[in-house]
């Protein structure tokens, strides 16, 4: 897969991640919630580290810096 992710767009969903870690293992989240945004937490992860998000590909969208080749 082409990566459409930028370096700032995947620092911000690994911080966000770690904050909906960090709001479960308090218990500050429970329940279907905390279920729910920890999938989505983990989904943030993965997608950083791969560097593609499968919900900017329908709409073309990307956060890389285009090259000047």
């Amino acid at each position: 897969m082409k990566k459409n992710m930028g370096t700032l767009d995947r620092v911000v969903r690994v911080l966000i991640a770690l904050a909906i870690g960090w709001f479960i293992f308090t218990g500050k989240i429970t329940g279907i919630l905390a279920i729910v945004l920890g999938i989505g937490a983990v989904a943030f992860v993965v997608s950083s580290f791969v560097g593609t998000c499968p919900g900017y590909l329908p709409f073309g969208f990307s956060t890389c810096k285009k090259s000047t080749d």
